[in-house]
């Protein structure tokens, strides 16, 4: 299950990403709003830095009013990209998947 969850996990952040920016702990309280996401800072942080060195996200020190400076995350253009085809590819997929998942259930 935590092969699965890596691979997804991912886009998950990138569609967290789609309509604003975010700093890493609001990523992780996102995610951990869904049972199935739920993740660490030790998982979070390397996976945001791999998403930024592959250019799919930009990240921004920004002063923050209440504390330390935050590490903002935005999406690319390239990020944008990778997530409309994981969001096409994503239904056939789980279709896919449920078939032999339903067919192991008829036997």
């Amino acid at each position: 299950m935590s092969q699965l969850r890596r691979g997804v996990v991912e886009y998950c952040v990138l569609a967290l990403l789609w309509d604003d920016r975010r700093y890493g702990v609001e990523i992780l309280r996102e995610l951990g709003k869904v049972d199935a996401m739920v993740t660490s800072e030790g998982t979070i942080y390397p996976l945001l830095s791999r998403l930024h060195r592959d250019a799919l996200v930009e990240a921004a020190w920004q002063e923050s009013a209440g504390g330390p400076p935050r590490k903002y995350y935005e999406l690319t253009p390239a990020g944008r990209q990778a997530l409309e085809e994981f969001s096409a590819a994503w239904p056939e997929f789980n279709d896919a998947v449920l078939h032999f998942l339903n067919k192991n259930k008829t036997r």
